[in-house]
C-alpha cells in the first residue's frame, strides 16, 4: 500500500436528483425522488431531503411514496445525467490518465500517476480544487476521500458526505477501520455480514481479532484470505483506467403481468435488437445469448445457448432468444424479462458475404418492422409527457412536467437560471406544447440571463 494518500474516490451526491433540483428552482431544498413510477416502479436516487423521510435508493416507489407523500416523483432523464457526468469525468481525466469510473456519478482517480499529487498536502489541495470546479462548471456537489488505498478513499468519501472532503492519513487507518461495521468492506453484502454476525463478528475490528484461519474457515480460502486483508487496511488493487466489459444486456419490468405468449415472444424480440444496439455502439460481438424471464411468483429462470462463433447480428440473436424462450413456462405470466449477450469480442466470425451485402432484410430491427403502416391504417398515438421531463410552450417558454392525466398536463415554467415559475394547465394535445430538450444548468457565460417568457410568477391556472 502507498505511503501517501494519492488515491482519490468522487462520489457525487444524489446524483439525479441533484441534477433535478439544479434544473427546476422550485425543487430546490424540497424532497425529490427519481425512478420508475409504475405500480412497480423502484427510486432509483431521493435527494437529501427526502432520504429525511427514510426513502432510499432501490425502495419500491409505493413505499417510497407512502413514507414521503408530498415528495416530487420524477421519472429519470438519462441523457442529461449522462451529459452532466462526461462532464465530471472531463474534470477528473485532467488530473490523471488514471481514472476508473464505477458509474455516472462515482469514480477512482490515481494523482500519483498524473502528477497532481505526492503527498498529504498536494492530495488535499487536487480534492479541494476538484469539487470547486465541479461546481463551477455543472453547479453540483461531489464528496471527495483521499487514501493509500481504493478501499480507504471510498470509505473515506461516505464519511464526507454530503459536500466534503476526508483524508484519511497514512499510519491512521487500522484506528478508522476498527469501530466499523463489517458491512462497510468490500464485498460484504446482507448474506456475509448476517453469517459473521451469527458468529459474534460485527466491527472491523472484530474481523481483524478473529483471524485469518477462522475467516477461511467461516468463509471460504478466497473470500477469509481477502476479508482479513482488508480488516488490516491492506488494499493493493490498482486504478485501472479501462475494465473489461463481460456483458451486454437489457431487461423490462412490467407493470401488468404479460399472459400472450405472443406478447412474451414480442417483447423478447424488442429486447434482442435494444441489445444488439448496444453492443454495436460498444463495438463487440458476443457468443453466449442469454435470457431473463421473471415470472408472476417472483421466480427468476435463466437459459443461454452459446454460438459457434461471436455475432453481432440482430437476426441471430432474436432467433436465439426465441429458442430459450420456447423452453420457458410463462402460463402463470410474466414480469420481468430481459435478453443479454456474453463471451464478448471484437470481431464477427458472420458470413463476409452477407455483411457485404448489407444486412438485408433479416438484419431489419424488429421495431421497424411493427412500423410499416400506412397512416390512413392506424390514429396518431397520444403523446406521453413523463414528470420531470422538459417542454416548451410556445407562448410561456420552456417548463417541465409536473404531472399528467385525465387528458391534460401540468406543466411549470423555470428554468435552471430563473426564479421558482409559474404552473399552468393544457390539453395534453394541445399543439403550443411540445417536448423540449434540457437546458445547461449553468450560465454558458458567467452572469448570462435566460429569458423564461411569461412563465414567472407563482399562481396556478388552467389554459
Amino acid at each position: 500500500m502507498r505511503s501517501a494518500p494519492t488515491i482519490l474516490h468522487l462520489d457525487m451526491d444524489a446524483f439525479f436528483a441533484s441534477v433535478e433540483q439544479a434544473s427546476k428552482p422550485s425543487l430546490r431544498g424540497k424532497a425529490v425522488v427519481v425512478g420508475g413510477l409504475g405500480p412497480r416502479g423502484v427510486v432509483a436516487t431521493a435527494s437529501y431531503e427526502a432520504r429525511i423521510f427514510g426513502v432510499h435508493s432501490a425502495m419500491p416507489m409505493a413505499q417510497a411514496r407512502r413514507l414521503a407523500p408530498n415528495a416530487a416523483y420524477l421519472v429519470p432523464r438519462f441523457a442529461l445525467y449522462r451529459s452532466v457526468s462526461e462532464q465530471v469525468m472531463a474534470l477528473l481525466a485532467a488530473l490523471s490518465p488514471l481514472v476508473e469510473p464505477l458509474s455516472l456519478d462515482e469514480a477512482f482517480v490515481d494523482l500519483e500517476a498524473g502528477g497532481t499529487a505526492w503527498d498529504e498536502r498536494s492530495a488535499r489541495l487536487a480534492g479541494q480544487k476538484l469539487r470547486a470546479d465541479i461546481r463551477a462548471v455543472t453547479g453540483l456537489t461531489g464528496s471527495v476521500g483521499l487514501a493509500a488505498s481504493k478501499m480507504l478513499a471510498k470509505i473515506a468519501s461516505e464519511q464526507a458526505k454530503p459536500d466534503g472532503l476526508v483524508l484519511i492519513e497514512p499510519g491512521t487507518e487500522r484506528a478508522l477501520l476498527e469501530p466499523l461495521t463489517v458491512r462497510t468492506l468490500p464485498g460484504v453484502g446482507p448474506a456475509t455480514g448476517d453469517h459473521l454476525r451469527r458468529a459474534g463478528i460485527h466491527t472491523v475490528g472484530e474481523l481483524a481479532e478473529a483471524g485469518e484461519d477462522e475467516l477461511v474457515r467461516l468463509l471460504g480460502k478466497a473470500h477469509g484470505h481477502a476479508l482479513f486483508a482488508m480488516a488490516l487496511a491492506r488494499d493493493e488493487r490498482p486504478v485501472v483506467a479501462e475494465r473489461e466489459t463481460k456483458s451486454v444486456s437489457v431487461e423490462d419490468t412490467y407493470d401488468v403481468d404479460i399472459h400472450d405468449r405472443v406478447r412474451v415472444g414480442t417483447e423478447v424480440r424488442r429486447l434482442a435488437d435494444r441489445c444488439v444496439r448496444r453492443l454495436r455502439a460498444a463495438g463487440l460481438s458476443g457468443r453466449t445469448i442469454v435470457l431473463k424471464v421473471r415470472r408472476y411468483d417472483f421466480s427468476t429462470l435463466t437459459r443461454s445457448e452459446t454460438l459457434r462463433g461471436p455475432t453481432d447480428d440482430p437476426a441471430v440473436v432474436r432467433e436465439a432468444a426465441g429458442r430459450l424462450l420456447d423452453s420457458v413456462d410463462t402460463t402463470g405470466g410474466v414480469r420481468l424479462l430481459g435478453v443479454g449477450v456474453s463471451g464478448l469480442a471484437d470481431y464477427t466470425q458472420e458470413d463476409l458475404f452477407a455483411q457485404a451485402a448489407g444486412r438485408d432484410a433479416g438484419d431489419t430491427p424488429y421495431e421497424e418492422d411493427e412500423t410499416a403502416h400506412t397512416p390512413e391504417q392506424e390514429a396518431p398515438a397520444e403523446r406521453r409527457w413523463p414528470a420531470g421531463h422538459d417542454v416548451r410552450h410556445s407562448v410561456y417558454g420552456h417548463g417541465w412536467v409536473q404531472g399528467s392525466g385525465l387528458g391534460r398536463v401540468t406543466v411549470r415554467f423555470e428554468t435552471p437560471l430563473s426564479e421558482p415559475g409559474r404552473v399552468r394547465t393544457f390539453r395534453v394535445g394541445d399543439p403550443a406544447l411540445e417536448p423540449a430538450e434540457p437546458l445547461p444548468l449553468v450560465p454558458r457565460v458567467p452572469g448570462e440571463k435566460e429569458d423564461v417568457g411569461a412563465g414567472g410568477g407563482a399562481d396556478a391556472e388552467s389554459s
